[in-house]
């Protein structure tokens, strides 16, 4: 189980003998139910409300540990231990990953670069792959194992048979994997890191894994429903280096041999371009914004296989000539702040609704004279000024997870659980012909995840998710919504 906690041999010998309830021992409640979710070498893992559960009744005392994550066991008599993690020791046959039943003999390990923060930094797995041009181009994408189970459970409760078949064919696309919490980092980067390791040595072709970093002290400084767990002020800015960045870093220099693209905290930078006079909280925010994002860069933007994109907001947030103006300078500057890390571009409409194209919109009073009303305008526009300003790389990602269809929205901005949601264009590279700056259509937020709650007695309730175009009534910030993505599947555009 990837968690942070360290047992002692006495505290997990207890939990493989504890009778009903084994997980209570590791810090975790039983599941009510018996869904399946992960397996590892304590036993069967459900997921509910949002948290780890142990399942009753299946805790493994197989000599082959790994079978139950899909590896085999190694058949070597003394197999070589290439590295160890919470499951066991692991040793490498045919090119894959296999478990060792009983202790093997150490191999020679390869120092990494540095030793990093804490995520296992002393010793690289493969050899180095490196990013060139389009870091999306010419890989499989990982598939999120968190959205496929949501998806599975989500089918369950349709009726129409063919709503039931649309919304099946969600789990079959790649979406980017949130590290909105220190808890979930510690939970599923490494374990997907792995998991897509492992299907790369099998298949024999590279594997792209997304991840967003989000859990920056103050983190969404202008909204209510998804502030995080860090606040800002001096002590939570070290909890996020050392605790976050640090051993996010850590797993990212082990595992060298893969392409990894981060999505670098959405919401945060965008903040700094329009809300420092008008949201003392954006304000209290702006140092440790940037410096985060300084650290970061530096830390990251040094590794050969991993490449950065940091979130622009969408067009109807800087897509007016005085935002663009001024994000060009913020971005700038951080961007030299994190020298000699290197970002490979930027990302657009996260979690957001703005159609990629529409038509019916120009500059005039419906757009509150946006000259750019939708998401092609709006990257044109920017890979124009940022170019200007003299920012290296500029490259695009936009998020088509929710922007298929143009939403019943009063005004362009508003962001909360949209009615009329449909979800866009499939995960791609270079989707469109002639924009060589825009490097990919990929879905960020995955579909169905709720934008934020609609009770006004919640503590991070925003007016947004009341609004009268927003879904209603709405579970809290990344709690499923049936509902939402069950009209997103519907409106799928293309159909699913």
């Amino acid at each position: 189980m990837k968690t942070s906690f360290i047992l002692s041999a006495i505290a997990a010998l207890a939990a493989k003998a504890s009778a009903a309830c084994w997980s209570t021992s590791l810090g975790y409640p039983c599941c009510n139910g018996n869904h399946i979710v992960y397996t590892d070498k304590d036993g069967n893992w459900g997921l509910e409300n949002n948290n780890w559960c142990g399942i009753v009744g299946t805790v493994s005392n197989a000599a082959c540990w790994s079978e139950a994550l899909g590896y085999p066991c190694c058949t070597a008599a003394n197999p070589m231990v290439w590295y160890t993690d919470n499951d066991g020791e692991w040793g490498v046959e045919n090119n894959n990953w296999c478990g060792i039943a009983t202790g093997g003999s150490p191999a020679p390990v390869t120092p990494s670069p540095s030793t990093g923060g804490g995520g296992g930094g002393d010793v690289t797995i493969g050899s180095q792959y490196s990013h060139s041009g389009n870091p999306f181009k010419g890989h499989k994408f990982f598939l999120n194992p968190y959205y496929v189970d949501e998806v599975e459970k989500a089918v369950q409760q349709i009726s129409d048979s063919s709503l039931k078949a649309k919304a099946a064919k969600m789990a079959e696309y790649s979406n980017a994997i949130w590290l909105d919490t220190i808890k979930n980092m510690e939970t599923w980067l490494e374990r997907n890191l792995k998991e897509a390791l492992a299907q790369q040595n099998s298949e024999g072709g590279t594997v792209l894994t997304v991840f967003v970093v989000y859990d920056l002290p103050g983190r969404d400084c202008h909204a209510l429903a998804s502030n995080g767990e860090l606040l800002a002020n001096d002590g939570d800015m070290e909890r996020y280096k050392s605790e976050y960045i640090d051993v996010i870093e850590g797993h990212l220099k082990k595992y060298i041999s893969q392409p990894i693209v981060l999505v670098i905290e959405p919401d945060s930078l965008a903040n700094l371009v329009t809300n420092l006079e008008n949201t003392p909280a954006c304000a209290d925010s702006e140092k440790y914004y940037l410096d985060a994002h300084a650290y970061l860069i530096k830390k990251f933007g040094v590794l050969k296989h991993v490449a950065m994109y940091l979130d622009i907001g969408h067009a109807f947030w800087l897509g007016w000539d005085d935002n663009r103006a001024g994000a060009a300078k913020v971005y700038s500057k951080v961007i030299n702040s994190g020298s000699p890390g290197e970002v490979r571009g930027f990302v657009s409409n996260v979690a957001n609704y703005t159609p990629w194209e529409d038509p019916e919109l120009s500059r005039g009073p419906d757009t509150e004279w946006n000259p750019c009303p939708d998401e092609k305008r709006y990257l044109e526009a920017m890979a124009k000024d940022f170019k200007t300003a003299g920012i290296k790389n500029v490259y695009f990602v936009d998020d088509t997870s929710r922007n298929g269809k143009k939403t019943d929205r009063t005004h362009p901005g508003e962001w909360c659980n949209q009615t009329g949601v449909g979800v866009g264009a499939r995960p791609a590279a270079n989707p469109i012909s002639g924009m060589d700056y825009l490097d990919a259509f990929y879905w960020v937020k995955p579909l169905g995840e709720s934008d934020g709650t609609s009770d006004e007695s919640a503590k991070r309730y925003d007016g947004y998710c009341g609004h009268a175009t927003a879904m209603k009534p709405a579970p809290e910030a990344g709690q499923w919504f049936q509902k939402h993505f069950e009209q997103g599947v519907e409106n799928a555009n293309p159909p699913l």
